[in-house]
């Protein structure tokens, strides 16, 4: 998977090109990830204009979606799949959708999130994506979509493209056959575009007394984050394909039209 250049959607991926099992790649131009569209410019942006999108997935919050609307080409579907809301109505704001706010108060960040509370919090997280049934239903939407050939090109995104947005990426390679290395690599590959995008709010945060490595735990992905969500599916389902089966109720049927579209 490369980085796609864009000016006004932030860490756009395309899935495409992807190593995967037996020397194949996944088919470029039909999958893509990124963080929210708010800036989308079609006008300024012709990279994003030639991808000729038909659908986006919104894994966002309904307060996030408020604050920052989706700018998306007319004729695009948009689907809603808020991966936390059963998270927030059981807990609150997840740290995954607080970044800004706890970014701009050092002394908030620190309380809540100091002493690694939270690597703790985005662990906790990364599980409810594996197990809560909101997250259950966005991304069983997600590969529905993505096995469709009238869906496509397709992209999905949440506010920064790094967690929500990561976990989806992780199934659909895992589901098309790439090993596990390949697999992590692909998820902290977003590490530098995710922190030039924060880098103003970072260097705000850290001049005001903020702790750099709250910080860095707050915009950054780790290996610790996504085997949180890996192991959740190992010890509630014993493997992927059960908990795609199972867990998102995705028949095995949709698997292999996702492999028959996506796998070259």
């Amino acid at each position: 998977m490369t980085a796609t250049p864009s000016t006004t959607v932030a860490n756009l991926r395309d899935l495409g090109g992807t190593p995967l099992s037996g020397g194949r790649t996944v088919r470029p131009g039909l999958v893509l990830r990124s963080g929210q569209l708010d800036r989308l410019d079609l006008d300024a942006d012709p990279v994003v204009a030639a991808l000729g999108l038909r659908t986006v997935i919104d894994f966002r919050t309904e307060a996030e979606r408020a604050d920052h609307p989706d700018r998306v080409p007319t004729g695009v579907r948009v689907l809603v799949g808020d991966v936390l809301a059963d998270k927030m109505r059981a807990d609150g704001m997840p740290v995954a959708a607080q970044l800004k706010d706890l970014l701009s108060d050092p002394a908030v960040a620190e309380r809540h999130l100091g002493g690694g509370k939270a690597q703790a919090l985005f662990a906790d997280v990364y599980r409810s994506f594996v197990r809560s049934a909101s997250a259950q239903a966005a991304y069983r939407t997600l590969l529905t979509e993505a096995a469709d050939p009238g869906a496509g090109p397709l992209l999905f995104h949440c506010t920064a493209g790094k967690d929500r947005t990561g976990w989806g990426a992780t199934l659909i390679l895992s589901l098309l056959g790439a090993d596990d290395e390949t697999l992590m690599a692909e998820y902290l590959s977003v590490n530098p575009a995710v922190k030039r995008a924060f880098a103003p709010m970072i260097e705000g945060f850290t001049m005001a007394g903020g702790d750099p490595d709250i910080a860095l735990a707050l915009i950054g992905v780790f290996p610790a984050y996504l085997e949180a969500a890996l192991d959740e599916v190992e010890t509630r389902y014993g493997s992927m394909e059960k908990y795609v089966r199972e867990g998102l109720g995705v028949p095995d049927g949709t698997v292999e039209a996702l492999r028959a579209r996506l796998v070259a």
